[in-house]
């Protein structure tokens, strides 16, 4: 290639940079920051090393030009839309769902009063709380996370904590490595495009436990609202505010949570489930979905009320959901079967034939 041409693909390819740039609304100090590292890159070019800094460069402009530093969703501060989310996907949890109600009700009376609320007090007073559900598997802690972003019209990010076992993770890596990149905080971000989406943290009793220290000194000053207004990304290596984040956590014990980590939380205990319970999600909730995922009819399934006991218990005791969609979900496999088969258009499950439409472990 000549010269000239690589002068010109030079120009067309710092100013696709600069473009990106300006698309990304950052913060001036951080626009600047990033506009001297593009001259110092046409320097560099200048000097004959311009392709291995290229990649550097654009990788950074790409990730500081595609976050959220301003942009945030409208909260849905209506009690009864809230109500009826928590309603339509759950079942009971009425202590959870009071809860919820609550804090809206304060981001409502709040954004009321913002006029005449200095912006300092309201930072204060609108600061959400740090909820952590925690509970055996199958009882509900991450849907009900789900549910809470729907309700408030806020995206939704989970962030797995299962088997990590190193900081850095969460924190990014310095520019100055060569397999450098952004934490798993900076990158839910970016994946939900608000500045105050819920971020789910997920199972954050499992981390292993040679990085278990470490994490949690992490998530002490995510959790903190004195500190995480300033989060610093080793990668990004700028502060960004996640005040307006609501965080969620789930784990099935607090035992190996730090004590620093569960002073930050509120936790929520989520209770296992009863017969009786499971017999009324199965109905309103497990049924009519698995028979609209097999591509079933309403009219296709009847199970008479003598059978449930059967369904909601084929090998045991369980404390969540789990094994309960899972069984329900093979009956309504074994009906589509049927159906495509031409041995039938109805199904009436009774004690006396379910043992034909249960799973086979």
């Amino acid at each position: 290639m000549s010269a000239l041409n690589q002068q010109g693909e030079l120009i067309a390819e710092i100013t696709k940079l600069e473009e990106s740039l300006k698309k990304g609304n950052l913060p001036s100090d951080l626009n600047e920051k990033t506009e001297s590292i593009i001259a110092r890159l046409v320097r560099l070019a200048k000097a004959g090393e311009y392709s291995d800094e290229y990649e550097k460069v654009s990788l950074y402009v790409e990730w500081v030009a595609s976050l959220p530093w301003s942009k945030r969703t409208t909260d849905v501060l209506d009690l009864k839309h809230a109500q009826d989310i928590l309603d339509q996907h759950h079942y009971g949890l009425t202590y959870v769902k009071e809860r919820i109600l609550e804090y809206i009700a304060v981001l409502n009376l709040q954004k009321q009063k913002e006029n005449k609320t200095d912006e300092k007090t309201i930072f204060k007073l609108m600061r959400a709380p740090i909820l952590c559900f925690v509970g055996l598997v199958g009882t509900g802690k991450t849907t009900i996370a789900y549910s809470i972003a729907e309700a408030m019209g806020r995206e939704i990010v989970r962030i797995p904590f299962g088997g990590m076992g190193d900081p850095l993770d969460l924190r990014g890596q310095s520019r100055i490595r060569p397999d450098a990149e952004p934490g798993l905080v900076i990158k839910a971000l970016r994946r939900a495009q608000s500045k105050n989406p819920v971020f789910l943290l997920d199972e954050i009793d499992r981390v292993t436990d040679e990085g278990r220290a470490s994490i949690m000194g992490v998530l002490v000053e995510l959790l903190d609202p004195e500190q995480n207004m300033a989060y610093r990304d080793h990668f990004i290596d700028y502060p960004f505010d996640l005040s307006e984040v609501l965080f969620i956590a789930t784990c099935n014990n607090t035992t190996n949570i730090a004590t620093a980590v569960l002073d930050r939380l509120e936790p929520i205990q989520m209770p296992s489930y009863s017969d009786q319970e499971k017999i009324m999600i199965g109905k309103a909730y497990v049924l009519p979905k698995s028979i609209s995922e097999a591509g079933l009819d309403e009219n296709m399934i009847k199970i008479d009320e003598t059978t449930w006991p059967k369904i909601v218990r084929p090998l045991g005791y369980d404390a969540g959901i789990r094994t309960l969609e899972r069984t329900i979900n093979g009956i309504c496999r074994k009906i589509a079967k049927l159906v495509v088969e031409g041995k039938g258009t109805s199904f009436y499950l009774t004690p006396e034939n379910i043992k034909d439409f249960l799973p086979i472990w």
